[in-house]
């Protein structure tokens, strides 16, 4: 397949709105199937459907490499030996057990999705659904105190229901970050926790989603193919690093109901032209 300057353009888009949509919960696969409906990435769709997946994890990289001192559950003492984080081991146990649901619906009904649930109607729906949803959600949230506050207070029970929440964000303009926040701030957790839970839950989920995709796609990649698939991934892991950084200054002054606005704004531009 050809891959001139305009495919690069393309794909440097693609990937610099996956960099963005995949931290803000705004749907990162609703953006990416709504842009490419306009650009027209040259590729096969089982490419593409693989791709808009896999880009993921130069997102998740970004959020392994800031938040590494808080995911990774060993500590080096002055001696180099490991000391281990029981604590970080524990939320990590957490983020598996919170996975399970999304797993399970995952592997039984991905199918069906990707063939009856891919279209431009869906996306708009969803992103309308959960924007009105997030304005709600932060209204009636305003003269709450959260119940957890710190991440390390998340306890089996909440990571679990999270994981429950998390499983909406199947259907795609849904926004995975975007359902596990609304879960969580439904349930009594503070914006900056429930933000961080979702990025450590994010690791997993996109690894495994990845993996299941690479293994239906097939590991015999096109010389483009590569490329295409590596230049998009670094795009959105350098996107990332900023767009996580600004989400976590503005989260502790601000709350997300000009997310909202922004999905039920861009939810209604794609149903009238689309």
């Amino acid at each position: 397949m050809p891959f001139g300057f305009i495919e690069i353009l393309k794909v440097i888009l693609l990937g610099i709105v996956e960099g963005v949509t995949e931290w803000l919960p705004i749907s990162s696969t609703g953006h990416m199937l709504l842009v490419d409906e306009f650009i027209n990435l040259n590729m096969s769709d089982e490419f593409k459907e693989m791709f808009f997946v896999v880009i993921q994890l130069g997102a998740i990289l970004a959020v392994v490499i800031i938040f590494w001192k808080k995911m990774f559950p060993f500590q080096f003492s002055n001696k180099n030996k490991p000391v281990v984080k029981v604590n970080t081991f524990i939320t990590w146990f957490k983020v598996a057990f919170a996975c399970i649901p999304g797993a399970i619906v995952t592997l039984l009904f991905d199918d069906y999705i990707e063939a009856h649930l891919h279209t431009p109607f869906v996306i708009s729906m969803t992103l309308i659904f959960y924007g009105v949803t997030f304005i709600f959600v932060e209204k009636w949230n305003a003269d709450r105190v959260p119940d957890v506050k710190k991440l390390s207070d998340i306890t089996f029970k909440t990571a679990f229901i999270i994981g429950l929440f998390q499983v909406l964000s199947i259907i795609p303009g849904t926004s995975r970050s975007g359902s596990t926040i609304i879960g969580a701030l439904l349930i009594g957790v503070s914006r900056v926790a429930a933000a961080e839970f979702t990025f450590f839950l994010a690791v997993p989920v996109m690894f495994g989603l990845s993996a299941v995709k690479m293994f239906k796609f097939g590991f015999s990649f096109t010389g483009v193919e590569i490329i295409t698939l590596l230049l998009g991934m670094v795009v959105a892991f350098l996107v990332s690093v900023v767009v996580i950084k600004f989400l976590m200054g503005y989260i502790k002054k601000h709350d997300f109901k000009i997310f909202g606005w922004y999905r039920i704004i861009i939810g209604i531009i794609v149903f009238l032209i689309l």
